[in-house]
């Protein structure tokens, strides 16, 4: 019996020797499996590209879709009548065949439609389709309905494959607002015009990809067979929804996903950009088109005196932001306008500089203000914005230690949504705030800061859009220049005016630009043809893997 035991003890030990062996093995097969499958992803799924994101979702119904990352789907989906270039700012037909006919008044606009185009479910395009879809857009009255509502008075077909638009006021940016993704055409099979009436999970338009798929954390395209345009370079694209930034950056890392495009942390972005020489990875950066800037309220005293709005502004320090909070993440601004626009022009720079004490010391003097009769002020923030508060204890400390006791920067924090709620109040002295434009073009940079609809220079303003930024600014000038510039179909002209507006803007400080948003796309190193675009898209079609 003890020797059966024994052997039996034998044997057990010979089996778990054996077990780990065998164990140690498979573990080295899969571990060198998944490697080399990384390694070797374009052999494996050669038509097939997974992009990754933190971003979400609420909708794909172009009418109702209003968000960068739709936009990219949305972009890669459907066609406009007009779009941008690859790799440029230049507007190009899309489903148009030209740019428009506009007249003298500036208030049609006839445009000559491209012909054997059909939509994803085989019906074929033409002026009467588009116009569907911009009245769609228009009447169903989604989010970004207003962006055609508040300009368009009558779209109709005027023959099988030309559109006349007629305008209810001048916008000599017209054709650039026809390049915003939602205004894509759709199947008027497959859609219908009803107020409040959307398809979150469907779309059917006529892009080069096909929607095949939406799943709770992932939305699939397949390349459209009879798409109009240059084939798609690979027939799948996968998109993959993170529920954060570290599962996306690890994701990347690893190479379980070929792009990652939104939102990485900073630390993130910054060691993926340290990993392009030993590891292959591909770092797409552009300036991107999201602004800051400080809003001032020129009825809060003492934000009412010119002098101490300029002194504020003198005393910015943006590259130090730049370095500290963001370490080279943004680029300074000097101009509501973007660097990205060629009718940019910074005019803080030229005016005020960066952390121009002496120049801010000098007008607060100017203002009666001493150390023993200090400038005391309120910058209010977004609590739920990390980088804002940064970037608000980072000016407080310049202020404080450039100036002294002479500016004294009291910082205090709201939730977003009660911050917007209340802006047109008048709750909040001065206000850190981003925007985001709906279109490429300096009027959506300009128009929705400094135009003001109803006002006086004695009570500011009291309707339109600097008033709902809390800035009350009033300026018969500032509203006589937007006007011309919405009229002016010259673009030479067109841009003098952007530079006056601009000029008006340093001189009256109503906002003060702060810093322009960076945007970053990230490919490795077996996906060729990644880009990302002026606009901040993402096209699908020109990427492969090799």
């Amino acid at each position: 019996m003890a020797n059966f035991w024994r052997n039996l003890s034998k044997v057990r030990s010979l089996v778990q020797f054996w077990g780990l062996v065998c164990l140690a093995f498979l573990l080295v097969l899969g571990c060198s499996r998944s490697t080399l499958e990384m390694e070797n992803s374009s052999a494996l799924h050669p038509n097939r590209i997974t992009l990754g994101s933190t971003a979400t979702i609420s909708t794909l119904d172009p009418a109702d879709a209003y968000g960068k990352f739709v936009g990219t789907l949305l972009y890669n989906l459907g066609d406009r009548l007009y779009t941008y270039k690859l790799g440029t700012q230049e507007l190009e037909p899309q489903l148009a065949t030209a740019m428009p006919r506009v007249s003298p008044d500036g208030l049609t606009y006839t445009i000559p439609l491209r012909q054997g185009v059909v939509f994803h479910d085989g019906t074929p395009f033409n002026a009467e389709a588009m116009a569907f879809s911009l009245n769609r857009f228009i009447q169903n009255g989604g989010s970004p309905s207003f962006l055609l509502a508040d300009l368009v008075k009558e779209i109709k077909p005027t023959a099988e494959y030309e559109l006349t638009i007629q305008l209810k006021k001048a916008f000599a940016a017209f054709p650039s607002l026809l390049a915003f993704s939602g205004v894509c055409a759709v199947s008027p099979n497959a859609y219908e015009i009803k107020e409040g009436e959307f398809k979150p999970e469907a779309f059917v338009g006529t892009g080069p990809y096909r929607l095949a798929k939406v799943g709770t954390d992932q939305v699939q395209l397949e390349a459209f067979d009879r798409y109009w345009g240059p084939k798609p370079r690979t027939q799948n694209i996968d998109i993959q929804f993170f529920s954060s930034p570290a599962n996306l950056f690890n994701a990347f890392r690893t190479g379980a996903i070929d792009v990652a495009y939104q939102s990485l942390a900073t630390e993130q972005i910054n060691t993926l950009q340290q990993g392009v020489q030993s590891m292959g990875w591909q770092v797409i950066e552009r300036s991107g088109s999201g602004i800051y800037v400080l809003t001032l309220n020129l009825k809060s005293p003492p934000l009412d005196r010119l002098e101490v709005r300029q002194a504020i502004a003198a005393v910015i320090n943006r590259p130090l932001v730049q370095e500290r909070v963001f370490q080279g993440q943004i680029e300074p601004l000097y101009s509501l306008v973007p660097t990205t626009l060629d009718v940019h022009k910074p005019v803080f720079q030229e005016q005020y500089g960066d952390g121009n004490a002496a120049k801010a010391r000098e007008l607060l003097v100017q203002a009666g203000y001493s150390e023993s009769n200090p400038l005391k002020l309120e910058l209010w923030y977004r609590s739920n914005v990390i980088n804002d508060q940064l970037a608000a204890i980072t000016s407080r400390a310049v202020i404080k230690k450039e100036l002294g006791g002479l500016m004294q920067l009291e910082l205090k924090s709201v939730e977003s949504t009660t911050a917007y709620k209340n802006l047109d109040k008048g709750a909040y002295p001065i206000f850190l705030l981003d925007w985001s434009p709906d279109f490429f073009d300096p009027d959506n940079y300009i128009q929705p800061f400094m135009e003001c609809s109803k006002g006086s220079p004695e009570t500011g303003c009291e309707e339109g859009s600097s008033y709902l930024w809390g800035s009350f600014y009033y300026s018969d000038r500032a509203n006589q220049l937007i006007d011309q510039s919405r009229k002016e179909q010259n673009p030479a002209r067109r841009k003098q005016l952007y530079i006056e507006l601009q000029n008006l803007l340093a001189q009256d400080v109503p906002f003060i630009p702060l810093w322009q948003s960076k945007d970053y796309l990230f490919a490795q190193k077996w996906v060729e043809g990644a880009s990302l675009e002026v606009t901040q898209k993402v096209p699908f079609a020109t990427m492969r893997k090799t």
